[in-house]
């Protein structure tokens, strides 16, 4: 009697409740009398099955007990749940075992876990595609043991390679999921985006990350370097601790400058980078682009025109 397949019956149970003896015996390629032991060794493992006569009966498990073999609270199991929503906004979605969660909480938790869910709202979209997750597992392994990989990647310039990497860090920014860590294509630290990546190898060799590598620091950085058409320098007339407060990493570097702050940065839109510099309430002086003054200019007029247009 193999420990395998009372565990596989388990999962069918859990994943597809209502199976009838005859499936389940055909899905674990055994008999009858079988499936009725596994269901006896799941009793004595303190595993409720029930099993309903009828038409529509079958096996299934009894809702409300503690979930195998993790043994969860109430809480605990709530916390679970909700965690799963969240990661699901940043595309790690995982609709199976979201179910299985649910379906074995008793009944007046499940219901108050729906409730939440149906009037639950978050402030940031969804990352709209899914995150992959058998290289954020790869990943995550290969950058614990400091061991190399070998990827094959495809830039965003839909050009195909394949390199070893070191990888020091995963990191998760605005729905999407980078690594970084040392190119020896490039012979330098570099990040890459895991739904670009196409396959993972790991290698028998291993690396030393640099002390106190902060992944998520270069992430930011290499996501604000970004080259985008225009070049952008501004002075604010602002303390660089309030700038921090206001403009994320990702949209640009910023250091102490004899005027207040310098913000540097690359811009597709510069008419976006206007209306972004007036929403941040500061004096400002453009240094570059001088294209970027006209599109100041204009946005200043049209923000007189329409303070001065009468209903």
């Amino acid at each position: 009697m193999s420990t395998s397949n009372v565990l596989a019956m388990l999962e069918l149970l859990q994943t597809q409740p209502g199976l009838t003896g005859p499936e389940l015996a055909r899905r674990l390629e055994v008999d009858g009398r079988t499936v009725r032991r596994y269901v006896t060794i799941l009793a004595d493992l303190g595993v409720p099955v029930q099993a309903e006569r009828g038409r529509h009966g079958g096996y299934r498990l009894l809702p409300g007990y503690k979930l195998p073999p993790l043994m969860l609270t109430d809480d605990e199991a709530v916390s679970v749940v909700f965690g799963l929503l969240t990661a699901a906004r940043q595309g790690v979605e995982a609709p199976a075992a979201l179910a299985k969660i649910e379906r074995v909480l008793p009944a007046r938790l499940r219901e108050r876990v729906q409730a939440v869910r149906e009037t639950l709202g978050f402030t940031t979209a969804h990352a709209g595609k899914r995150a992959p997750v058998e290289q954020l597992l790869a990943l995550g392994e290969a950058t614990r043991a400091h061991r190399r990989v070998r990827v094959a990647y495809r830039s965003w310039r839909e050009e195909e390679t394949e390199r070893d990497f070191d990888p020091y860090g995963v990191v998760v920014h605005n729905g999407r999921w980078y690594t970084a860590g040392h190119d020896h294509r490039s012979g330098e630290v570099r990040t890459l985006r895991l739904d670009r990546i196409r396959s993972i190898t790991s290698l028998q060799v291993y690396f030393q990350p640099p002390p106190d590598f902060d992944a998520v620091a270069h992430v930011l950085r290499g996501l604000a370097a970004v080259p985008f058409r225009h070049e952008v320098e501004v002075v604010l007339r602002a303390e660089l601790a309030d700038a921090a407060s206001r403009i994320p990493p990702a949209a640009g570097t910023l250091a102490v400058h004899p005027d207040g702050v310098l913000l540097s940065c690359r811009a597709e839109r510069l008419d976006g980078m206007a209306r972004m510099l007036a929403g941040l309430g500061w004096d400002f002086t453009v240094r570059r682009p001088e294209a970027l003054r006209d599109e100041v200019t204009a946005l200043a007029a049209r923000l007189d025109e329409s303070a001065r247009r009468r209903s």
